[in-house]
């Protein structure tokens, strides 16, 4: 048998961590970054559209009557509005159909005449869309309303096969496929962009210290009270009410670099892959550790028993069982006032921990209160 260890990651990261923190602690420096790129305008997004559709042309990979009936309705209505009569109680078994929802995102400022990509996927049993082309299928937002047509040849990256005798292999999705500029943009959506005498900026990341340099940098640049900040993640600024103007107002203002705020002290542990990254913060009170790692190891083998002379009994094969318990020997380390990540890192090393003892020192740290951080544990 394999000796069981007290871990429950399955592999160790060794010096890696130590990496890992010099370039977290190097990515953390001081770093001017552009406005668009932190932030972005309230209102200024994509929106999601949504049909049903048909992909038909498929070679007899297709839904099947039995398991999916809303396919033969739907091709049966199709053909009614093309004006083709199916009889009544007449039963369409359109191996080479396949119902379908399209989906797809309608980027701001889209305007009708514009091609913007789809995605297709399978709702029934069709085993591949492999080859099949999407009919006419109106996309429609949230509203009810149709914003956009999709039809087209749709590129398929999986692929499905099956044997005779029932075998059969898969490679990737065969279900699902995408039609680059396959559907037209019928109705643009309003913005508020245009609207009013000011705009509003929103940070990807709420920070309020980041909030007032981005203020500060732009009423630096453009002049005082053109901007002011409202919370940890707004910022509103007075914009021209001529649209033409209102374009490069914003051009200058996106391209304004502002030194983000350092995020706060975290430590990110994935427990699944075992993934630990510490961020540059991360401090230390003085603590004394200790940890060790324990070693079960259980070996099997077999004995025989054998009865006396004149017992009267049978030998008997009989399974003996060794357990050993192994520990390692005692491992300490001290935390001074103020230890930095780097330091963190290099003494766990220095011990031989992997990410899961690493996990587990932390979690003492943090029951302990001398660890001055956010553990936050996905």
């Amino acid at each position: 048998m394999k000796p069981y260890k007290t871990a429950f990651f399955s592999y160790s990261i060794n010096g890696m961590l130590l990496l890992l923190a010099l370039l977290l602690t190097a990515s953390g420096l001081a770093q001017a970054d552009r406005i668009k790129d932190i932030a972005s305008i309230a209102g200024v997004r994509s929106n999601q559209l949504l049909g049903y559709g048909l992909v038909v042309g498929l070679d007899g990979s297709g839904d099947k009557v039995k398991s999916s009936p809303f396919t033969q309705q739907s091709l049966i209505t199709m053909l009614a509005n093309l004006g083709i009569v199916v009889p009544p109680g007449t039963t369409i078994k359109p191996k080479n159909v396949a119902a379908v929802m399209v989906h797809a995102d309608l980027p701001a400022f889209a305007k009708p005449g514009q091609k913007i990509d789809i995605t297709v996927s399978s709702i029934g049993d069709a085993k591949s869309l492999r080859g099949g082309s999407l009919l006419m299928t109106p996309l429609k937002g949230v509203d009810g309303k149709i914003y956009a047509m999709a039809q087209g040849n749709l590129v398929v990256g999986g692929l499905s096969a099956t044997g005779s005798d029932g075998s059969n292999i898969t490679i990737n999705i065969p279900s699902v496929g995408r039609i680059p500029n396959g559907a037209s943009v019928e109705r643009a959506v309003s913005s508020p962009f245009a609207h009013g005498n000011s705009f509003t900026l929103n940070l990807h990341q709420a920070d309020f210290t980041t909030a007032r340099r981005l203020s500060e940098s732009i009423n630096h640049t453009l002049g005082a009270g053109t901007s002011r900040p409202i919370d940890a993640t707004s910022i509103v600024v007075n914009a021209p009410l001529d649209p033409s103007q209102r374009v490069s107002f914003v051009s200058m203002v996106e391209n304004l670099e502002v030194r983000p705020d350092a995020a706060p002290a975290r430590i990110i542990v994935n427990s699944r892959t075992g993934t630990v990254v510490i961020s540059s913060h991360v401090r230390v009170s003085p603590a004394a550790v200790s940890h060790g790692s324990m070693t079960v190891t259980i070996s099997e083998r077999v004995g025989v028993s054998q009865p006396g002379a004149f017992a009267g009994g049978t030998t008997a094969v009989v399974p003996r069982s060794d357990v050993t318990v192994e520990e390692e020997g005692e491992r300490m380390f001290v935390f001074d006032p103020g230890v930095s990540l780097d330091e963190v890192v290099r003494a766990v090393n220095e011990v031989g921990a992997g990410p899961s003892d690493l996990v587990a020192i932390l979690e003492a740290l943090k029951q302990a209160g001398a660890l001055r951080a956010e553990l936050v544990i996905i």
